[in-house]
């Protein structure tokens, strides 16, 4: 698994790192970053549903 952010298409609402916070944080504006790229097996279900949850779809993640 492998995650992208697009920084130009997040609203600041969070729900990445709710739902995930061992993988995306908030930069001082509020949009997501991605803290850690290439999450751990345990981490995936979080990573998907913090993806899901996200209301601008900013968050792309990659299976393969």
């Amino acid at each position: 698994m492998h995650i992208t952010v697009d920084t130009t298409r997040c609203v600041g609402a969070g729900q990445c790192v709710l739902n995930a916070p061992e993988v995306f944080d908030q930069d001082e504006d509020g949009l997501v970053t991605v803290v850690t790229p290439r999450p751990a097996a345990e981490e995936w279900a979080d990573v998907r549903r913090a993806g899901g949850l996200c209301p601008s779809r900013a968050i792309t993640v990659h299976e393969a």
